[in-house]
């Protein structure tokens, strides 16, 4: 050594950096190793809803990136096939229900497609459509409830907080009022019961944009509305469901 020190004496700092390091991947191995172990429920959860709906590739690998866990309170619960309660009265949707969804919408949920999330409630399918859309793209969740609007943004915050800084939003507004700023829209999705199709949504689509939305009070039916060239609504009946009625802010 020039500065006349034992050779031993400066692989000191060295040692201790690699056992620093070594503890710290041990730590990293840990986590991983434990998120693993909760990933064969999600993971068996979204191949029963791709191949009951017939999601394509791109609905599916969307749905395999987001965590439907992250998204709910009761953990225990969050991959089974129900809806599951988020507060305020409102539901994050059963799994089958967003699978539909996404199937029906898919071919209008491309990179650099905007979208409009109608009662986003807990931001769930507001993320699995972000991500199909891509950082190209762009989705607006809208909620009446300020209260689910944060809760939104929190669980995609936990999810992937970039998502929010690219192509990601929420909001609160009047959801039978869509969002006029960013329209026309590729697609839009109704999370809750409207009385009938409110015009102002399907005004918002572009032509040959897609929107899927439940339908009725007593009796609900969840509806596949295309926007034709000529600028009407063309409306085909998807199944039964039931659902949460879509509230007008102020009534």
């Amino acid at each position: 050594s020039s500065d006349g020190s034992a050779p031993g004496e400066r692989s000191l700092p060295s040692r201790n950096r690699l056992m620093s390091s070594a503890l710290l991947w041990q730590k990293l191995s840990a986590m991983v190793v434990d998120a693993e172990s909760e990933r064969p429920e999600h993971e068996a959860l979204v191949s029963s809803m791709v191949e009951r709906s017939g999601l394509g590739p791109r609905g599916e690998a969307a749905m395999r990136m987001v965590d439907r866990r992250l998204f709910v309170d009761d953990a225990a619960s969050a991959y089974q096939d129900r809806p599951l309660p988020i507060g305020h009265g409102a539901t994050i949707s059963a799994p089958h229900m967003h699978a539909l969804a996404l199937k029906a919408l898919e071919e209008c949920l491309v990179p650099g497609a905007k979208v409009l999330d109608v009662g986003c409630g807990s931001g769930y399918l507001s993320a699995v459509m972000a991500e199909m859309v891509g950082s190209s793209g762009r989705v607006v969740g809208v909620d009446y409830l300020h209260p689910l609007v944060e809760l939104s943004r929190r669980n995609v915050s936990r999810y992937r907080p970039t998502l929010q800084q690219e192509q990601l939003s929420f909001l609160r507004g009047d959801g039978w009022l869509g969002h006029v700023e960013h329209a026309p829209y590729d697609a839009i999705h109704v999370g809750a019961a409207a009385d009938s199709v409110p015009m102002a949504l399907v005004e918002q689509l572009k032509l040959s944009g897609r929107m899927v939305i439940p339908v009725g009070t007593t009796q609900q039916v969840l509806y596949l509305v295309t926007r034709t060239a000529r600028g009407e609504p063309l409306v085909q009946p998807l199944c039964g469901v039931r659902y949460v009625p879509l509230v007008h802010v102020g009534v």
